[in-house]
Parts: C-alpha cells; structure tokens; sequence
C-alpha cells in the first residue's frame, strides 16, 4: 500500500491541500505574464505551489515554460550555464532541436552539447565555452526572450533558491544586469522564489536594490487547521485506515500547521496505524520525530553563543518586549543593545523569522519544542 503522505519532495496531485487563493493568484500572474516573487519561511510548500499551478499549462501550445534550481550555482558563469541550459529544453523537443537552437542563439558562445544517461531518462546537458570577454553573457540573457520572437509564443521562467544570487562576486553589478535585460521582455514572465525568507525580502522589498518593485509579491501564510484536519481524515480514509477527529487537530497543533512537518507526523502516524489512529498514537509518533531530531538540534545548539541560545529561548517562550530589563535580566542577554545583534545573528542562521509588526518567532515549530521542553529541563 502507498504510504498517503509525502515530505521532504514536492507535493503533487492528492499529496498537495489547499493553497487555492494562492494558486488562482499566481496562475493569473503567470498567464498575464506578471513577474512575481514568492515569499515564505522555509519547507512551507513553495515548490509544491509553483509546480501544480505550472501542470495547468501543460496542454497549452502557445506557452514555453521554463524550470530551473540554482542552490549549486556558486558563480554567475554557473548561473549562465544552467540557466542557457534550461531555457533551451524549454523549447527544444528533442537533440537536433537543441543542438540546432544552441548554435542559432549562442553560436558566439561556441556551444557545445552532450548526452548523458540519468537513471533510466536521457538528459541534454550545454556546455559553454567561455572565449570572449563578459558581454557575451548577454546573449543568454536575451535567450528566453529571442525564443518567444521568433516562436511568437509566451515563456514562464522559473527560477528557485534565488537567493543564491547574493553570494556571487560582486551580486549588486549582477542584480542590475539581470533587471536591465529582464524588465525589457514584454513576452517573458520570472516567477522567482527561494528558501531563505529574510535574504528575498532585502532583494525584492530594500528600497536600494535593484529588484525593488519587480513585480508581485506573493506572501505564503500558513494553512488553516480545518484544511489540514479535512485533508489528513481524507487521506487516511484513501487507505482503509480511519482517524479521530481530534487527532487530525492535534497533528496541526503539535506542528503549527508547518507543511513538512504535517506530512511528517500524519505519516508516521499512519504508520502506526492497522485500524484507527488515536491521540495516543499521534503522540507517540510525535515523541518519536522529536527524539530522532535532537541530535540535530543538539549539535545546532553547539554552533551558537550563550546569549544567542537564551535569545532563541525567550523567543520560544513567547517573549515580545526582548529590551525589558527584567527580560534582560531573566534570559541574560546582557545590554538592550545587544538585542539587535542577536535577532540579526539568528535571522541569517535561519533560526528566526521577522513578521508583520516585527513580531520574532521561530522557523523550526519541533526546534521550539525541543528549546522549551527538552533542552530547557
């Protein structure tokens, strides 16, 4: 029997719930060819989001689209590499097409093209041999959109961790050089996403960057707990198994409605599951998840300072004025001066999360857990 719940990949089909503003949203951007940037903490689904409102166009013709991950670009010469690499199977059916195109649009470039065997697919892979001074990475950058003139047809471009753009040499020259040729495509849309919330918001949301007022932003919140209760009995039923009502709320709440680890705990669940699947077994799966994870939590907690654990304590216990003196005092952070160094410290370690009224909160709903009943004792 397939196990009913999926995490750690992409949601598809009836492993994916809900999220149905969200998808009308950005499926009116992306055929109006908004570009638009999708924010949202880490493991909340954005893939899964993008993927399923990308299936619906599928069947038509007269839209490219065009899907890339650049977590292993390191440099702006791999960014150009996959990026010329993924715009031209967009468009390219088969070799001779690719071959054909990457010398018709890149021929300057002197392409080179190979074939290698992954599993049991074949993959067209473009290698690009770098002869000529920088400008030329201008032509990959007009690709997507010299595809469509000449096709007459629409692209979606798709680009996940974007983030990873800050790490290149000099990324403000590299931001500006993109937004230069990209704000020019009329026939082109870039919905652009990543796994690092803070880094995307000082991208597309700082004033002084070039990115700012791109396009759309689309903010992620989290899934109410009546969907999650309705899609975890739906999926248990799928199987022959059944589940208390009030187990299915508790899965949310024990996980703060956090995507992954909703389908984490309602998987081990299931699991423990022949007929019916109670409190008890929720909170024995839950238990178990937690224990296999504190030798991550713990090994974290060795990279951090005092002060930066008691910060990420008073967090965790729900502290809202971290300047008070008897905060100050009760989790020693020392100074109120301190405060602004720690919360930036923990940001960039993906530790915490800034909302709306600069409400701290922790990304890791089992980290916080663990912080308060585990590592706290």
């Amino acid at each position: 029997m397939q196990i009913p719940f999926v995490y750690g990949r992409i949601a598809e089909n009836e492993n994916f719930t809900d999220r149905k503003e969200e998808q009308e949203t950005l499926y009116r951007n992306l055929s109006g060819l908004i570009n638009t940037v999708i924010i949202s903490p880490r493991r909340w689904g954005k893939t899964s989001l993008v993927n399923q409102v990308l299936r619906r166009f599928k069947g038509d013709t007269s839209v490219l689209v065009c899907q890339m991950d650049i977590f292993n670009c390191r440099t702006e010469e791999q960014f150009y590499h996959t990026y010329a690499n993924a715009v031209l199977r967009s468009h390219s059916s088969a070799l001779d097409n690719f071959v054909s195109n990457a010398r018709k649009y890149l021929g300057r470039l002197l392409p080179t093209v190979t074939l290698s065997d992954v599993g049991q697919t074949v993959e067209l892979s473009f290698g690009l041999s770098f002869r000529e001074n920088r400008m030329t990475y201008d032509e990959i950058l007009e690709l997507p959109h010299a595809l469509c003139q000449e096709t007459g047809k629409k692209m979606i471009v798709c680009i996940d961790e974007f983030q990873n753009i800050n790490d290149y040499e000099d990324p403000m020259a590299f931001q500006r050089k993109l937004r230069a040729h990209w704000q020019r495509h009329s026939d082109v849309c870039y919905c652009l996403y990543g796994s690092k919330r803070h880094m995307l918001l000082d991208i597309f949301n700082n004033y002084s960057m070039p990115f700012y007022k791109f396009g759309d932003i689309l903010f992620l919140s989290k899934i109410a707990r009546e969907e999650w209760s309705h899609f975890i009995a739906e999926r248990f039923a799928a199987t022959g198994k059944d589940i208390e009502p009030n187990a299915c709320g508790m899965i949310a709440d024990l996980t703060q409605n956090h995507p992954y680890y909703v389908q984490q705990l309602s998987q081990q669940t299931w699991l423990r599951t022949e007929k019916l699947a109670t409190t008890d077994t929720v909170r024995h799966a839950f238990e178990d998840i937690v224990g296999q994870l504190s030798l991550l939590f713990a090994n974290l907690i060795d990279t951090l300072t005092a002060r930066q654990i008691n910060f990420l304590l008073a967090v965790a216990e729900g502290v809202c004025n971290f300047s008070a003196k008897d905060t100050l005092e009760k989790y020693r952070l020392g100074t109120s001066a301190n405060i602004k160094n720690l919360r930036k410290a923990t940001l960039e370690k993906d530790l915490i999360d800034l909302l709306p009224g600069n409400q701290v909160t922790l990304q890791d709903p089992l980290f916080e857990y663990w912080l308060k009943y585990i590592y706290r004792k």
